[in-house]
């Protein structure tokens, strides 16, 4: 998969916990689970902006992408 998530980093950076995350996005326990791995890609980008917003950062700084060769 080409996209690589970084909201575990940020999340570390910000000293912030999934339940804070939760509440702050209102956004599903599920949801922010799926965002923190490579299932990043199966987010939508409306999700992406909630995370983003609640942490402060912009959406592509929520991950990685590299082109499959």
């Amino acid at each position: 998969m080409p996209f690589r998530s970084n909201l575990g980093k940020i999340m570390t950076a910000k000293n912030m916990t999934y339940e804070e995350l939760q509440f702050i996005a209102k956004i599903a326990p599920d949801t922010i689970a799926r965002a923190r791995d490579e299932r990043i890609a199966s987010c939508t980008l409306a999700t992406l902006e909630k995370i983003a917003k609640a942490l402060g950062v912009d959406v592509h700084s929520l991950f990685d992408y590299k082109a499959e060769k």
